[in-house]
């Protein structure tokens, strides 16, 4: 196996994380703005029929971050209806609206 200065130079890195990092979080609603610097994701947890709702984390990144995570998204959407179906979005059959009808403090 390679070591870390061998990685490095073969365009890999090593990633480490914490036992509360890896736990994650649970988002059902994802909201995000921009800067033109910055793409800011907050990942929200609504619980149905409540009127609130908190961010459980955000993630901020480049663009071109957030280009390289757009495309990863589709690569592994694609990789997993090929494999599981189609996902059927609500706002697909219905006419289109606002995206969340949530109000961000």
């Amino acid at each position: 196996m390679a070591n870390n200065n061998e990685q490095q130079k073969q365009g890999q890195v090593q990633v480490n994380m914490t036992p509360e990092v890896e736990k994650g979080v649970y988002s059902n609603l994802t909201i995000m703005g921009f800067t033109p610097t910055e793409f800011i994701m907050d990942f929200v947890f609504h619980h149905p029929g409540m009127p609130r709702a908190n961010v459980q984390s955000r993630v901020v990144m480049s663009p071109v971050q957030a280009k390289r995570l757009m495309r990863l998204l589709e690569q592994n959407m694609a990789n997993y209806e090929k494999a599981n179906g189609v996902i059927a979005l609500p706002e697909d059959s219905k006419p289109q609206g606002p995206i969340s009808p949530f109000k961000i403090n």
